[in-house]
């Protein structure tokens, strides 16, 4: 496994070509509004050499019995389901941000059952060559982005019917050695903090629509790859001197709009090409790993702002009012909630032919369609709790101006007893979380991540069974007998 320092020094051997705000960054890694993201990533790392936390951040790889960081894992049982949303809780609290690697490691398991069906069914050998491809992984502990959606154009239009064919991923040539592909892959959450890309198809498709079915895995700093970094609120805080004003000290997330200009991918790095019958299984079963993800990643971060409301109201002085005490307790209650739904959708999981775990994909989607409210919930009542000041207070320059500053600590502070500064960079905290750039990974990202409301609502009717649910009621009333 990669220490933390090994992780971030390998990030410096890709060549990544990256453009911010009109310019071409040449260091990615230490570059002031992107490092804080590669952060979050490095304590995935860190994480699993820390002896508190091994039996949640390792496993024992299914594929060489070697003990690997367990985002690099194949689920062999309900209890790696389990364990996978108590550690993305975890790493949730310890960063207050996105980390990045659940979309690559949702991905290995969705790829891992899919590809094996495909090769049962159709005789082809995608499984053996993803499986190959995860030994790589596991054996040099990368980080993965999965790449599944696409820009998507005219969404009342399928893939081969746009005006311009590259708005969804698709093959525009095949030879002896591979394939080549162009298109780009929209909100990539973690593109430049990863070592390989694995793409796969944004939604189920058609006949008319099988060059669009393509899933492969290439480094991230492929020739013919271009990045064009996402743009979050207030990200240039982190550009300005001091550390009170950017909220979180330490941690970030980040997202790319990833351009794929005439892309060459190896035979051996193909796990779908053309078999556009499979493409929404593997969509489908993704997009239940992801939001399962969601039970325990914003549950960790809702921990944290949980814990930063409470401050806040215990330095202005507002701790023990009963309306207080009842918005954080009502803050908790939905936050377990989330938690409840990540944890019931992986006790009731299930074996596929693979061997692989696959999550209760109703109780999945239920889950998720819980964090698209929730968080907002939780979210309001922190604003509300904060009061007004936390938007409209003077920055960390005017804190430390030698003239003006004086107003500031006398007319910022709470209690007597706690410092000014304290009392802001709490404030700033909740500002980030809620409407800073950490707002991208808990409250945008909460809607719109892993399909927005309405993919869940589609899910729910398809896995809710709603014809046994009316013989129940059938039975019960005497219309039918019980079987």
């Amino acid at each position: 496994m990669k220490t933390a320092p090994e992780y971030v020094e390998s990030l410096r051997k890709l060549n990544f070509k990256v453009y911010m705000f009109g310019e071409k960054i040449e260091n990615p890694v230490d570059h002031p509004i992107i490092r804080p993201s590669m952060n979050s990533v490095a304590k995935t790392y860190a994480l699993a050499f820390d002896p508190r936390y091994e039996d949640l951040m390792t496993a024992t790889s299914s594929l060489s019995g070697k003990k690997i960081n367990r985002f690099t894992h194949l689920h062999q049982s309900t209890n790696d389901l389990v364990n996978k949303v108590k550690m993305q809780r975890l790493i949730g609290q310890k960063t207050a941000a996105c980390y990045q690697r659940c979309v690559g490691f949702d991905a290995f398991n969705a790829m891992d059952s899919t590809t094996f069906e495909m090769d049962r069914d159709l005789g082809t050998e995608y499984h053996r060559r993803f499986r190959d491809f995860l030994r790589y992984v596991q054996e040099e502990d990368l980080t993965v982005d999965g790449a599944m959606t696409d820009p998507k154009g005219n969404r009342s239009l399928s893939p081969s019917r746009q005006a311009d064919p590259d708005l969804y991923v698709r093959v525009v040539e095949k030879n002896d050695k591979g394939i080549i592909v162009r298109g780009a892959k929209a909100h990539q959450t973690g593109a430049l903090n990863s070592h390989q890309l694995l793409v796969m198809p944004t939604a189920a498709l058609g006949a008319e629509d099988s060059a669009y079915a393509v899933s492969f895995a290439v480094p991230a700093d492929t020739e013919g790859i271009l990045y064009i970094y996402g743009r979050q609120s207030c990200d240039t805080r982190k550009l300005e001197d001091g550390s009170i004003d950017v909220g979180n000290c330490f941690y970030g997330g980040h997202e790319a709009l990833v351009v794929l200009e005439d892309v060459f991918v190896p035979w051996e790095r193909v796990f779908m090409c053309g078999e556009y019958m499979y493409a929404g299984t593997l969509v489908e079963r993704f997009a239940g790993y992801h939001r399962q993800s969601y039970g325990g990643c914003k549950v960790g971060v809702g921990d944290v702002l949980i814990g930063a409301a409470s401050l806040a109201s215990e330095y202005s002085g507002a701790a023990k009012a009963s309306h207080i005490r009842d918005k954080l307790i009502e803050m908790i209650h939905l936050n377990e909630t989330l938690y409840s739904c990540g944890i019931a959708c992986s006790a009731q999981g299930s074996r596929t032919a693979s061997g692989t775990y696959l999550i209760d994909l109703l109780l999945a989607n239920v889950c998720k369609l819980n964090v698209t409210r929730f968080p907002y919930e939780i979210a309001r009542l922190a604003e509300d709790i904060a009061g007004g000041i936390m938007v409209t207070m003077p920055s960390e320059q005017d804190l430390r101006h030698p003239e003006i500053g004086k107003y500031v600590d006398k007319f910022l502070k709470g209690v007597a007893e706690v410092p000014t500064e304290h009392r802001m960079r709490i404030l700033r905290l909740i500002e980030n979380i809620t409407l800073g750039t950490a707002a991208v990974g808990y409250r945008t990202e909460s809607m719109h991540g892993a399909g927005s409301p309405q993919a869940q609502r589609i899910m729910i009717s398809r896995q809710a069974d709603m014809g046994q649910k009316q013989k129940l009621a059938r039975v019960l009333s005497g219309i039918e007998e019980e079987d």
